[in-house]
């Protein structure tokens, strides 16, 4: 029997041989991931157990991005427990400052995930990295230090469900569109503990950034992971950046699917989710007049590079639309340098929007962008759960950047052929 990317990675990192999904393993981590919310807890619970050294200090990163910068007292605190541990055992890959940036756009860029890893993260979003070819999910910190301590945790072999994006993308049609339409189709258990193998012609020509925005999301579904194979286009995106060897990985032609589904991306319009589920999608077209108060465009989601060029393009030359704020926050500080040596810094100061440092913030309702009872945003971030950006009374679209940048300038949900004719 053949075997998916999954069940490759998983054999990789575990003594046990012909692995099939359901089987509980013991696997080796090659990186262990926290940030300044999660990592506290962990370091709390490996410091209860009285141990005075880490697995490998150069496996584990922590990237203090939650609330950058520090919000309050609270979140000063949690980072020097963070910042201490991390000097006491010499943990070099400690972001901070104005080193840090949104981890799962970070650790990408640094090259410190590569393809065939296997990732464990204090964050449901470390998901993300399936983008590149690895398998990457989230665990509880308490499990994170558990990681710490061992260099090992538990898992259970999941099930694969395989979804072939075919066609060619419509225009302002990117990864975030893709994956809403995926979990619009499916709902958001529809994955329940499932690797979502994402493949198909659509997506060989998708871009590194549409792969990860397309596996952050794959929580979403409920899956444990999303993975993508890697390629030449990852392999070109890789290469310069990475700090040791890695593995590509693919599919057996005859791997066994617990689903195959198939799209046809010419019907797929931009995409939006409205509240309060991932689920609750709509193309464009179909959402109607939606006032908004608030435009987020950021995040592990959608803060790289190729989002603010879409955003820019959209932008240019406008003017974000009266009494609605517009925050705009590049997710590395890699990032915010290119998008000034580009331009787009300048664009987006003179259409009236707010540009911010990297930082998770708005997206978890932590801090700057927090929505007041009865607002409405439109994010480009992962969710939009009641409160999830603030008052429990207020409402969270999401969207993909072109989208968010179209309705940043109309000031109600918008299709970027509205503003660019």
């Amino acid at each position: 029997m053949g075997m998916t990317i999954t069940e490759k990675i998983l054999e990789a990192h575990t003594d046990k041989k012909d692995l099939k999904p359901g089987d509980i393993i013991k696997v080796s981590v090659d990186v262990a991931l926290a940030n300044d919310i999660t990592a506290p807890i962990a370091i709390k619970e490996f410091e209860k157990g009285g141990f005075r050294s880490v697995f490998d200090p150069g496996k584990i990163i922590f990237v203090l991005d939650h609330f950058t910068p520090n919000k309050d007292i609270a979140s000063a605190m949690q980072c020097k427990l963070v910042r201490d541990f991390a000097r006491k055992y010499e943990i070099k890959n400690c972001f901070e400052g104005g080193a840090v940036g949104v981890e799962h756009a970070l650790l990408p860029e640094k090259g410190l995930v590569l393809p065939g890893d296997l990732v464990i993260g204090a964050d449901s979003h470390t998901c993300t990295y399936g983008g590149l070819g690895a398998f990457a999910t989230g665990v509880g910190s308490t499990d994170l230090a558990a990681v710490m301590i061992t260099g090992q945790t538990w898992l259970k072999v999941p099930e694969t469900m395989k979804f072939i994006f075919g066609g060619i993308l419509q225009p302002w049609v990117g990864g975030k569109d893709l994956i809403l339409y995926l979990i619009g189709d499916i709902g958001v258990d529809g994955g329940l503990y499932k690797a979502l193998e994402i493949g198909g012609p659509a997506i060989e020509a998708l871009d590194v950034s549409g792969r990860l925005t397309m596996a952050n999301m794959a929580i979403e579904a409920g899956a444990k992971a999303g993975i993508i194979a890697a390629d030449s286009i990852t392999e070109a995106y890789v290469k310069p950046r990475a700090v040791r060897p890695y593995t590509l990985y693919a599919s057996d032609g005859n791997a066994v699917y617990t689903t195959l589904r198939e799209y046809d991306c010419a019907n797929i319009e931009p995409q939006v989710a409205c509240p309060h589920l991932p689920e609750n999608t709509k193309g464009i077209s179909e959402v109607g007049e939606i006032m908004l108060d608030q435009v987020v465009i950021g995040s592990c989601t959608n803060g790289r590079i190729e989002d603010l060029r879409i955003a820019a393009v959209v932008m240019q030359g406008k003017k974000v639309a009266n009494g609605l704020r517009c925050i705009i926050l590049p997710a590395t500080p890699a990032i915010f340098l290119e998008a000034e040596h580009e331009g787009l810094i300048k664009i987006f100061l003179e259409s009236g929007a707010i540009i911010g440092p990297p930082t998770c913030g708005p997206c978890l309702g932590g801090h700057m962008g927090i929505l007041a009872e009865g607002e409405r945003a439109l994010s480009t971030t992962n969710r939009n759960f009641v409160g999830r950006m603030g008052h429990p009374k207020s409402e969270v679209y999401l969207a993909g950047p072109a989208v968010a940048a179209a309705s940043a300038i109309t000031g109600k949900i918008s299709s970027p052929t509205e503003v660019i004719q």
